[in-house]
């Protein structure tokens, strides 16, 4: 591609969040072209939770049913003690839930998500996508961007959008002092398991159709059914007594298992049979208030990194999404003050889920006489008890309303200049 010839719209990542992006920015008649890292557009790990205010976006982009026919619905969701094996409450996500908020809560596996997503893309003749494309450098324009590629392609774009998570080549770009990631010493195992592989590990547990978490001091697991119910999604957490940051010995299968030494036989039952191919360390920021340059903005975990504790990091992207493409269409193209007033609607909102993460991950790791106080207080509260919880699933992810006066250049929509619709 030469320099000269420009893209409307480019998008860096191809995953859950930047494919939502350009199928939200297509709906509103923006072409995108958008470059993924990878081989090609696939997701890793497994089971992911998608709450009402992500099937409220879902829903707009027309692929609700089609993430939802592998889906699984859970009845409630609970907080089991991991240590005695006692339920401590739990959240009813039946009808009532359904009537308050619109939308189900549903899980889901990560690419079967995915899956939707960049089918969804390739039948819009407004998105191509390029694969095998790691990116070397981003320099800003005046009205956009150039960005080169380890292949030596080069893109100029009129917009440049980056989802491409939390070690976000387009982040280190707009953000060259920006502090370092925080790395709180925790650490995740995770994969799903035949759910008739789970019959002896689950053994006299009601909660097999529920998503349940187990919490304990300094750990948890969480165990939810994916792929119609045939797969148990696996998720163990905890904290590494063993780490330093001058050596790889932490964070390992025997520091697992003596982790959940102590638990009870279910919980332990469950991480007999876990995935123990990799090991995540789970890693967020502190919120920072300003992800946009110019014609250039953040996207998802490039943008707001967070721990996985209240189960909101897709969700979060896929309202990025589709605030950012309602807020082009109110600035009549003008992409500065598109992004500009997208950053500003969204900031509040993401870092309050940011740091409402971490909250829960201390919640659920404290031990001793907290960890008793915690289980005495939230053991009083109701199972239809939704008022803690509405400003997370209630939010309706759109752009203020109004049509302010555009100002700037708008944003062009012609066709993108790659010749390939896909390229892998």
């Amino acid at each position: 591609m030469s320099d000269r010839e420009k893209l409307p719209f480019l998008v860096i990542g191809g995953g859950i969040g930047g494919l939502t992006t350009a199928l939200a920015l297509s709906r509103h008649g923006y072409p995108v072209h958008v470059l993924e890292r990878a081989d090609a557009f696939a997701e890793i790990g497994a089971g992911l939770q998608l709450a009402p205010n992500a099937s409220r976006v879902l829903d707009r982009l027309g692929i609700l049913d089609e993430v939802t026919k592998d889906a699984f619905f859970p009845r409630r969701l609970v907080l089991m003690d991991a240590m005695s094996g006692d339920r401590i409450t739990a959240l009813e996500t039946g009808e009532q839930f359904v009537r308050r908020y619109g939308y189900p809560y549903f899980v889901t596996h990560r690419a079967d998500l995915l899956r939707a997503l960049l089918d969804a893309c390739r039948d819009s003749d407004r998105i191509t996508l390029a694969a095998s494309k790691d990116v070397v450098e981003i320099i800003p324009l005046p009205e956009g961007a150039r960005v080169r590629c380890a292949d030596g392609s080069v893109y100029q774009a009129d917009a440049l959008i980056g989802a491409d998570g939390p070690g976000s080549a387009v982040r280190r770009t707009l953000l060259p002092d920006d502090a370092a990631p925080v790395f709180p010493g925790y650490v995740a195992y995770r994969g799903t398991v035949p759910m008739a592989d789970m019959s002896a590990a689950l053994a006299g547990l009601r909660e097999l159709r529920d998503m349940v978490l187990w919490t304990g001091p300094g750990m948890h697991l969480v165990q939810y059914p994916v792929r119609r119910g045939e797969l148990c999604n696996l998720v163990a957490v905890f904290g590494s007594r063993r780490y330093r940051s001058d050596t790889d010995d932490w964070g390992t299968e025997e520091e697992l298992d003596e982790t959940f030494a102590l638990a009870c036989p279910q919980v332990r039952g469950c991480v007999e049979v876990i995935n123990r191919d990799r090991c995540w360390q789970l890693f967020d920021r502190v919120p920072a208030d300003n992800w946009t340059q110019d014609h250039i903005t953040l996207l998802g975990d490039a943008a707001h990194p967070m721990l996985q504790y209240v189960a909101q990091g897709a969700c979060q992207a896929l309202e990025d999404a589709a605030v950012l493409a309602d807020s082009l269409r109110t600035h009549d193209g003008a992409v500065a003050a598109a992004f500009k007033a997208y950053q500003t609607e969204r900031y509040p909102r993401t870092a309050r889920v940011q740091t409402s993460a971490r909250d829960f991950g201390e919640i659920l790791h404290i031990d001793g006489m907290g960890a008793k106080l915690r289980t005495a207080l939230l053991s009083q509260r109701t199972h239809d008890d939704y008022s803690d919880i509405d400003w997370l699933y209630a939010y309706r992810a759109e752009a203020p309303t109004g049509r302010p006066a555009p100002t700037g250049r708008p944003a062009p929509t012609g066709r993108p200049a790659p010749a390939d619709r896909e390229v892998t």
